[in-house]
């Protein structure tokens, strides 16, 4: 089949976040008198949106958030994400040529990711890809949608204006294969992200090493 889209995860696919993460985290964790946590730590911890992170993050030191206090950790933990993420997110290795080749070859391209939109279009800026990404949907801009729910992605279509036959997904993650087919996508998994377990076990179409290998794969599907 002709590829014309690809939508994309962002976390443990075109950036490693967790640097970033780990920081702005550690911070708010100081703050409530939570034990800090490691870089490994936020890697294992991402993919499910802030609130889920900051459970998990605080749950790591033994501790536990109740509504309002969870509340007031993302709320802070975004306040300071947004300081320092662009600072310390930086693209994978291959990603910015790869999107470049893309990009010139006429695939379009689209961002679907469970962070937080207005905390996602800083980094793009800062990394330089916001260029390449005609559409971009956060993990907040669908009322109550976002991955592993295939309308996600298919949102994230709908503003691209292309078929689902005529597109891919590539991300790293359970959510991401799980959204990607169940739109009716064939997912390629990158295997250097965050999964938790081994990344053949995902149950992806395709695996690449490296984003450098997407488009000689495209081409042969």
């Amino acid at each position: 089949m002709r590829i014309k889209a690809i939508v994309f995860d962002f976390d443990g696919t075109l950036v490693d976040s967790a640097p970033g993460l780990m920081a702005s985290a550690n911070i708010v964790l100081d703050e409530g008198g939570h034990p800090p946590i490691t870089v490994a730590d936020a890697q294992s911890f991402i993919g499910d949106g802030m609130a889920v992170f900051a459970d998990r993050a605080v749950a790591k030191g033994g501790g536990t958030l109740n509504g309002a206090e969870r509340d007031k950790f993302v709320n802070r933990f975004r306040e300071i994400y947004a300081e320092l993420d662009a600072e310390q997110t930086v693209l994978y290795p291959g990603a910015m040529e790869t999107l470049d080749r893309l990009a010139a070859d006429g695939i379009t391209m689209g961002l679907c990711t469970n962070k937080p939109y207005d905390a996602t279009l800083p980094i793009l800026s800062a990394v330089g890809i916001d260029r390449h990404l005609s559409a971009v949907f956060g993990g907040d801009s669908l009322d109550g949608i976002r991955k592993p729910d295939p309308r996600h992605v298919l949102a994230v279509l709908g503003r691209l204006g292309i078929d689902a036959a005529e597109a891919v997904m590539v991300g790293d993650s359970p959510n991401d294969v799980l959204a990607g087919q169940g739109a009716g996508l064939p997912v390629i998994a990158v295997t250097y992200g965050y999964s938790l377990g081994p990344v053949e076990a995902l149950g992806a179409d395709f695996y690449i090493d490296s984003l450098t290998a997407l488009p000689a794969l495209l081409a042969e599907l």
